[in-house]
């Protein structure tokens, strides 16, 4: 028995520790846990705050981005379509320009085939008529140089 009365007398002397440690415990628990509890939470939501805004934030530049990149693709294909609009007509000006000048290269060579025809056929009438006037001086300059038919025999 005189254990649970140690027991008791030491229980009794542990008493007033043990309220003021309940008592320090509520103080540290208002003056000191609550408010960086308070100062955790506002920081804890502040940093939530700030990851959504920077979420919207980059998927608002990824929209930004797809609509430049689309915009930058379409633009491309614009000028590459007015590039290849003006490669094909120097393509067929130039094929006109070749076209004109075959043309007129086989215009002028028709004429002048034409012009040494009308050569060749005057050529040939020249000929023809020197042709007529040698045969005509031929039988001239024979005739003056046979002496008289009757005397030579040939």
């Amino acid at each position: 028995m005189e254990i649970l009365h140690q027991l008791g007398e030491l229980f009794l002397a542990a008493v007033p520790t043990a309220v003021f440690v309940l008592i320090f415990y509520f103080f540290l628990r208002w003056s000191f846990f609550g408010p960086i509890t308070r100062v955790m939470a506002e920081r804890h939501a502040s940093i939530e705050g700030a990851r959504r805004y920077a979420e919207s934030v980059r998927a608002a530049a990824q929209e930004k981005n797809k609509t430049y990149q689309e915009t930058l693709r379409k633009t491309r294909g614009e000028i590459f379509a007015e590039q290849e609009a003006a490669r094909r007509k120097a393509l067929d000006e130039r094929s006109a320009a070749i076209q004109k000048a075959r043309s007129h290269a086989n215009e002028e060579i028709h004429a002048a085939k034409m012009r040494i025809a009308v050569e060749i056929e005057a050529a040939r009438g020249e000929l023809a008529a020197s042709g007529n006037q040698l045969a005509e001086q031929i039988v001239r300059a024979i005739f003056e140089r046979q002496p008289s038919p009757a005397g030579e025999a040939r």
